[in-house]
């Protein structure tokens, strides 16, 4: 086959090709920036709050607020009153964090930016009827 042919051949393949790459990346969802308290283990975490048995809120000492969820329930987590960070080698905690409660060691699924801390769930009571 001559040269010429083999590049009139060409040229149109590698024309969709890079048309297909320029719509998959054009689909792509934007990056979401990876949230982190940095220093966890030497005094960035001002504050944490337990919310039920798979997710934990930091506050770090800039206020800003992160929600952690756990891989798995830590059925001690709602009643405890101190927690172990693992904030591993960096010592940012971030979403390869983790805690310790009770000597037991929970990973992070998530570590997200959140608006501010939960909401307390014994000030949302049932409204009061009137008798």
């Amino acid at each position: 086959m001559p040269r010429t042919r083999k590049l009139m051949l060409a040229a149109p393949m590698l024309a969709a090709l890079m048309g297909a790459a320029a719509v998959s990346l054009a689909a792509a969802p934007p990056r979401v920036p990876q949230a982190e308290i940095p220093f966890a283990d030497h005094g960035g975490v001002a504050d944490w709050r337990a919310d039920g048995d798979h997710t934990i809120y930091f506050e770090d000492n800039h206020h800003r607020w992160f929600r952690a969820t756990l891989f798995a329930p830590c059925f001690d987590l709602p009643f405890v009153e101190a927690i172990g960070i693992d904030a591993g080698p960096t010592g940012s905690l971030d979403n390869f964090g983790a805690v310790i409660v009770k000597g037991r060691r929970y990973t992070f699924s998530a570590f997200v930016a959140v608006p501010g801390p939960p909401a307390d769930k014994r000030a949302r009571g049932k409204p009061h009827k009137p008798s």
